[in-house]
This record gives structure tokens, C-alpha cells and sequence, in this order.
């Protein structure tokens, strides 16, 4: 038997890059319910709510199953954020209202971080459980992801960066 190969991972020491990773991504999940939270009062389209809801609710998975793993191996979680009074569509000033596009980019631009964040957790982990877990988030992530972009470009919400409309003709030589 070599180091760290104990029958039962959650046994095994964390490393201090998996307890800064696990710590991190929680607190920045706490970030994302608050945001969509705010992004839910702001949105107007039913689709894009749902997809929101979704990503709330992946969120808050997150949050406990990392923060479980923290307060098992001794260390504190971060601290939650407060909770946002409820607003209506209607009572937000025009001007200071996120389109519903605006939502679309940004939860898009947030899930394709996330998937990099788990790919580079997963890839440094020791712990085989922490490596699973966040390809359990990964798998969920590219999942929404693919939902985003779908929603965004039947809703015509897409911006696409420049298309090769023309391509060159091979020479032979």
C-alpha cells in the first residue's frame, strides 16, 4: 500500500491546494446565488428564469457539499452572504436594468469558467473523492452550458465573434 491509498478517501488528509479550491469554489458559489438571485428579478424572459432557478439550485448544491467537506477535515467555510429583499421586474428603473441578453452573456461566461476551475481542481486533487466530485460539477456545468447557449440563440441573444465566411483555397505545391 502506498501513501494515500487508503480504502476510505474521506479519511485522507486534504492538500492545502484542495482545501483552497474547495473553500474557494464555495465562496464563489455564494457569489453566483446572490447574482442570479439579482438576475432573476431582473430577467423578464420565462426560459432564461428557469435556467437561472437552475443554476441557483447547482449553486446551492455546491456550496453544502463543499462546505460538508471543509467542516469534516476542521476548516470553516465561508461566511454566507445575506439574502437579497425580493424586487419586481416593473419597480427597476429602466437604466438600471439588466437585459435579458446581458443575463444570457453573463451566466455563460460564468459556467465556461466554472468548467475550468473543476478541470484544474480535478487535475491537481490527490483525493479521489474531491477529483469525482468536481467532475460531477463539470459534467452539470457543461450540461448548462449547452442549455445557455441553446436558449441564447433561439431567443437571437448570441453574439458570435467574427465567421470565417470565406475560406482560402489550398495550393498544392
Amino acid at each position: 500500500m502506498g501513501i494515500l491509498s487508503g480504502i476510505n478517501q474521506k479519511d485522507e488528509p486534504l492538500h492545502y491546494g484542495e482545501i483552497h479550491d474547495l473553500w474557494q469554489f464555495s465562496m464563489k458559489a455564494k457569489g453566483c446565488i446572490s447574482a442570479y438571485r439579482a438576475y432573476q428579478y431582473h430577467a423578464g424572459d420565462k426560459d432564461l428564469k428557469k435556467l437561472l432557478g437552475d443554476l441557483i439550485d447547482q449553486a446551492e448544491l455546491e456550496v453544502s457539499e463543499c462546505d460538508t467537506i471543509l467542516n469534516h477535515n476542521g476548516i470553516a467555510s465561508s461566511p454566507p452572504l445575506p439574502n437579497r429583499p425580493e424586487a419586481k421586474l416593473e419597480e427597476i428603473p429602466v437604466g438600471a436594468r439588466f437585459s435579458d441578453q446581458e443575463i444570457a452573456a453573463m451566466i455563460g461566461a460564468d459556467t465556461s469558467m466554472g468548467l475550468v476551475a473543476c478541470s484544474m481542481v480535478m487535475g491537481k486533487s490527490t483525493r479521489e473523492d474531491i477529483g469525482t466530485l468536481f467532475a460531477k460539477y463539470h459534467t452539470t456545468k457543461a450540461a448548462l452550458g449547452l442549455r445557455i447557449l441553446r436558449v441564447t440563440k433561439e431567443k437571437g441573444w448570441l453574439i458570435p465573434p467574427p465567421l470565417q465566411l470565406k475560406r482560402p483555397e489550398l495550393v498544392e505545391a
